[in-house]
């Protein structure tokens, strides 16, 4: 029996479920299992496809075997390449710390001040948030440098805020460094440790000529006071036009009327003649820029930058009534930042938390950001992952160039997202395996994908990663506050397991996949059909090289790009 066939009759059965039918027969659909086990080895994905999937407009498998590349991206691929249709794939390579020119130091500069001189207690019996506090603050008064977590385990009561750049929590390792938040209520929207900065907008230059997706240069009357290595954010009013224009009328309404951040860059230079200015900046556009949507370039002070969290283990799960008495309650934060970091860091089951559950709901979120590497982490086991915003384990909202690399997501509800509102462009997931997702809902739980979520992600990269839960860019319409067209020219690239939804606004791609149940057509997706995840997303989405990714070169689009880009500095 075909999975395609089980697929469509498992939609006919979620949407009966939806309805308050049937509940009985709902209840663990789509589970994973027991919480605390994921019943794999690592790197291993349970496929569930049985290779008949949509061929995007003929670009599906064709029944040749050996070593393949891409159409879109041969040999000699430029960034300015594009197909007689007007099909491109953005250079993805900016993602990441220092826009993945660099890693992260392995000893950041600067003084270090070890929390057990501050009297934090590693046998975990009494509060520690003050000494931890502390030891952030004088690090940062000082300028930067470490704060050192020893060998132990600590118990903080208490919410701990890095406000300083150059601040980095350093312990001696997942397994041997653990911190364990206890807050057990007045969660919601908060984060157990966060690095916050403080922007604000002290400048705003309106475009005098529309901006192209791949432009480097941004035309304006005027310049004075913008300088080399500003920070700027350029975007746009939400317009009634801009809505309309993407079929949104109705549904996009939480912004419309408002402007956003499109792309968060850095000024690279700034060449002024006798009538106009050109700004360049340090990174491409990602979407075309609109002088009819009041498209300006705004200068942002106030992110913190040069900070990080490694090799700690982390906990903030509490009482099963205290986590479902709270939405989205992080255990770590990143807001407002640049070129920042976390690795290697783990999440462990909590010592007061009923049952073995590490987290309240959220684990890292990355918000209104730029240049983050997300490396070497696992996050895992939320206690709650109901509707609104929970279970969400790396989650990326209004930030470019966010790179998730080598991390795994577990049991969350949806473990690798992006979320809530516009702004989300060029970030990459990289090699990261998700498992056991869950969408717990009033009757019963469902398979959850990671997904974009909100509001047109722009031009970001799926990139040789593994599920055995799966992915989705789709139109949501009037879910989450009216989230409507999620995605547009993001690209999932050699992708392994699960389950596969792309319905991109415009183009989208997927190229390459094994072992995975791919729709991209949903003339053969019943629950596509009946849920209206396509609707407004034509053209089809390019399809290429179905069950082909295991001989797809390169393995990582995101990996090749950022050699040939380095080679040409």
């Amino acid at each position: 029996m075909g999975s395609r066939w089980i697929a469509n009759c498992l939609a006919i059965v979620w949407v009966a479920c939806l309805a308050g039918l049937f509940v009985s027969a709902c209840q663990g659909l789509g589970s994973s299992g027991d919480a605390g086990s994921d019943g794999l080895a690592d790197g291993q994905v349970d496929g569930t496809s049985d290779g008949d999937a949509s061929e995007g407009d003929g670009l599906g498998d064709d029944g040749a075997s050996g070593p393949w590349r891409s159409a879109l991206y041969p040999e000699d691929w430029t960034p300015e390449l594009t197909d007689a249709e007007g099909r491109f794939l953005h250079d993805f390579s900016y993602a990441g710390y220092h826009l993945g020119e660099e890693e992260p130091p392995s000893l950041p500069p600067g003084i270090e001040i070890s929390v057990a001189d501050e009297g934090a207690d590693a046998s975990g019996e009494t509060d520690s948030t003050a000494a931890f506090q502390a030891a952030m603050d004088a690090v940062g008064l000082a300028g930067g440098g470490r704060v050192f977590v020893p060998a132990g385990l600590y118990r903080v009561d208490g919410l701990l805020v890095v406000s300083h750049s150059g601040v980095v929590v350093k312990g001696e390792g997942a397994e041997v460094s653990r911190v364990f938040f206890t807050r057990d209520g007045d969660m919601t929207g908060r984060a157990s440790l966060s690095f916050r900065g403080a922007s604000s907008v002290d400048l705003e230059l309106p475009l005098i000529e529309d901006a192209e997706p791949r432009a480097f240069e941004l035309l304006v009357s005027e310049a004075s006071g913008l300088a080399v290595d500003d920070d700027v954010e350029v975007g746009a009013l939400i317009s009634d036009e801009f809505v309309a224009e993407h079929g949104m009328t109705g549904v996009w309404q939480t912004s419309v009327g408002q402007w956003r951040a499109f792309f968060r860059r850095r000024v690279a230079a700034v060449d002024c003649g006798a009538e106009s200015c050109s700004v360049r900046l340090n990174v491409p556009l990602r979407y075309p820029l609109k002088t009819r949507d009041a498209a300006s370039l705004r200068r942002v002070t106030g992110l913190l930058a040069e900070v990080g969290v490694e090799d700690l283990g982390l906990s903030n799960a509490v009482s099963q009534d205290g986590a479902f008495a709270c939405d989205r309650a992080h255990v770590l934060g990143l807001i407002q930042v640049k070129d920042a970091w976390m690795r290697r860091v783990a999440s462990f089951a909590s010592p007061v938390a009923e049952g073995n559950f590490h987290l309240q709901s959220g684990g890292v979120l990355v918000q209104q950001s730029k240049r983050v590497s997300l490396t070497d982490s696992v996050f895992e086991l939320a206690q709650n992952r109901n509707g609104g915003g929970n279970g969400y384990l790396f989650e990326i909202m209004q930030s470019s160039e966010v790179l998730v690399r080598d991390c795994r997501g577990l049991f969350g509800r949806h473990n690798f997202i992006q979320n809530w509102d516009f702004g989300t462009s060029g970030c990459v997931f990289l090699r990261v395996l998700s498992q056991g997702g869950v969408v717990v809902t009033p009757y019963g739980s469902l398979t959850g994908l990671c997904e974009y979520h909100h509001s047109l992600a722009m031009a970001n990269l799926v990139d040789s990663v593994q599920s055995d839960d799966g992915w989705g860019a789709v139109n949501r319409r009037q879910e989450s506050s009216g989230a409507g067209h999620t995605a547009t020219q993001n690209v999932f690239w050699n992708i392994q397991g699960g389950l596969l939804r792309s319905y991109q606004y415009g183009w989208g791609y997927v190229i390459g996949s094994r072992d995975a149940l791919v729709y991209v057509d949903p003339a053969d997706d019943l629950m596509s059909q009946l849920n209206g995840q396509a609707e407004g997303t034509e053209p089809l989405d390019w399809l290429e090289g179905l069950d082909r990714g295991a001989e797809l070169e390169p393995t990582s689009l995101y990996e090749d790009q950022l050699r040939r880009r380095l080679e040409a500095l």
